[in-house]
């Protein structure tokens, strides 16, 4: 054991002067002088475009997946954008929904509960329209088909609000209905 003590008094003296400088190169660190924080103008950001999803438009009369910019991933933003679509100028394809709005969905896939009972799950969607006129086959094709890209909805129905009289319903509907428009 002295032997250690020995060499460790001998080369303490000697490296005394080495483990100070180690210690002041390590707390000047890299030799750039601190600063307080300096505003250098908004960080970066990223913009993320919306997603795009397909609605059914008519090209030659039959319906027609075409590609349209939704602002979110769900059946009510797919259904205002096939109705968007519908108030502007198209170029090869058509719609059958002129003079029509798309005002809400109501689904049962996730429905209230009601007095503490869960209501029953069903699969159907309930859009809710309004507008003048005749809504073809063609249009509520577009409607439904545009719907039940989202696979868990089994059937769709159309309910006509009027401003001077009670809602219309105009039926429910699956896509396979509308084999002889679609393909």
């Amino acid at each position: 054991m002295r032997p250690i003590r020995a060499l460790t008094a001998a080369l303490l003296p000697a490296l005394l002067p080495a483990l100070l400088a180690a210690l002041l190169v390590g707390l000047t660190a890299c030799g750039i002088s601190p600063t307080d924080v300096q505003d250098r103008g908004s960080s970066p950001v990223v913009t993320i475009p919306p997603p795009t999803k397909t609605i059914f438009m008519i090209k030659n009369g039959k319906l027609s997946l075409e590609p349209a910019h939704v602002e979110n991933d769900t059946v009510a933003s797919l259904l205002g954008a096939l109705f968007d679509a519908s108030n502007q100028p198209l170029k090869d394809v058509d719609t059958a929904l002129r003079g029509f709005r798309y005002l809400r969905t109501k689904s049962s896939v996730n429905p209230p509960q009601r007095d503490e009972v869960q209501l029953p799950r069903t699969s159907t969607l309930t859009v809710y329209i309004s507008g003048g006129g005749t809504l073809t086959k063609l249009g509520i094709a577009q409607i439904v088909c545009t719907a039940q890209q989202y696979t868990v909805l089994e059937t769709v129905r159309i309910v006509r609000e009027n401003e001077n009289g009670p809602s219309k319903v105009e039926g429910q509907f699956t896509c396979g209905e509308f084999r002889k428009v679609t393909s």
